[in-house]
């Protein structure tokens, strides 16, 4: 009998506490709305996956020096190899035509950045440090990486939280925006179709990344490794001659890293650092970042259609958030409600870009300033 007991103590099953059960249930949650809901599914599936394994006893996969998952957190995202390397495929899958076509549309993608300081000087006014706070408020960005690269520096026992949130956000953007966006619009301004605009040359395009690989690097050096990868993969979707590079950067790379950044977020929240009072605070002012930003952006284009003689359809403001695409067709969805014929997608991925990088500029502010 004292065999039999003793063989059992070496099971996890006698280690098992109520919280552990309760993460195992927020797991499957991400798990099933990752499954049946297709939210975010290609890092909510193994988010959710890495929260099972990180809340199992014995299992040891975080354990510093030796854990699995702990190597790929610390090698990955720490080192900061993952995100960079996941921002080298958006940048391959990118096309800024848009944006170099209209560029007055840049503001809006700056303009959607004001959640993010708002909700920073929310976040420390109520008690959070301001490396917590700055961590926070870079949600309203709806930019998961750049959240994940800017947590991993700042406050990284806030990591598997803010990432969470981010991405639980992003797939949200159908359920979260349209309701702001018919608030602060009218059903005029919802109709306003934009102008056909001009073609860009390839050597626009070609030159786009590079000029601003130098203006942001040289503005804000902390945002590098994002802006430089960014950059470098939309230069192979522009170049034409390495098709393979552009195909690799979008496909096969972008899949791997995509692996081994979900499950190593996933296995930071453990039931000892998640189940605190402020993770709720947490998701709350991220959804008020989110909500910010939304708001602002579809503020600023009002604000300059007073000015502009060729008005802007203020929906494109909300598209200012960096969730690429799905900011830009919820942006699309709205406006063709008000308007069959109002084709808005292509105009609402200049600001939708420009988000991607204000986000990218406003964690490289932070680090400077907090780091």
């Amino acid at each position: 009998m004292l065999n039999h007991f003793a063989i059992f103590k070496t099971t996890g099953f006698l280690y098992v506490t109520p919280g552990m059960v309760l993460m195992w249930f927020i797991g499957l949650i991400l798990i099933y709305l990752a499954i049946a809901k297709d939210y975010e599914p290609l890092l909510l599936l193994p988010i959710g996956f890495g929260i099972l394994l990180a809340n199992l006893p014995l299992a040891g996969l975080m354990n510093p020096g030796e854990g699995l998952l702990w190597r790929f957190y610390h090698y990955g995202i720490q080192w900061e190899i993952i995100p960079p390397l996941i921002f080298l495929g958006l940048g391959a899958l990118t096309d800024f035509a848009p944006l170099l076509a209209n560029p007055r549309l840049i503001f809006l993608g700056a303009g959607a950045q004001a959640g993010v300081y708002i909700t920073f000087f929310v976040a420390h006014a109520i008690g959070f440090t301001l490396p917590e706070a700055a961590t926070i408020g870079i949600i309203g960005g709806a930019d998961g990486p750049t959240t994940i690269f800017l947590a991993t520096k700042l406050a990284p026992q806030l990591l598997g939280t803010c990432a969470v949130a981010a991405y639980s956000y992003m797939a949200m953007v159908p359920i979260i925006q349209p309701p702001i966006m018919r608030l602060m619009t009218t059903d005029k301004e919802r109709k306003i179709r934009m102008k056909k605009t001009r073609k860009v040359t390839k050597l626009e395009k070609l030159a786009f990344p590079i000029v601003s690989t130098f203006v942001v690097i040289l503005l804000v050096p902390a945002a590098a490794p994002l802006i430089a990868m960014l950059m470098l993969g939309n230069l192979f979707r522009e170049a034409g001659v390495v098709e393979r590079l552009s195909k690799a950067s979008q496909n096969e790379l972008m899949n791997i890293v995509t692996i081994f950044l979900g499950l190593p977020v996933g296995a930071t929240m453990n039931a000892e650092t998640f189940l605190q009072p402020k993770v709720i605070y947490i998701f709350i002012l991220g959804l008020f970042a989110f909500m910010v930003s939304t708001a602002t952006g579809i503020l600023l284009a009002k604000i300059m259609n007073i000015f502009s003689k060729r008005k802007i359809n203020p929906l494109l403001g909300a598209a200012g958030v960096s969730a690429v695409p799905m900011a830009a067709r919820v942006v699309h969805k709205v406006g063709t409600e008000a308007d069959k014929k109002n084709y808005l997608i292509m105009y609402a991925m200049g600001p939708n870009v420009a988000g991607v990088i204000g986000t990218v500029i406003a964690a490289g502010i932070f680090l400077t300033l907090l780091s």
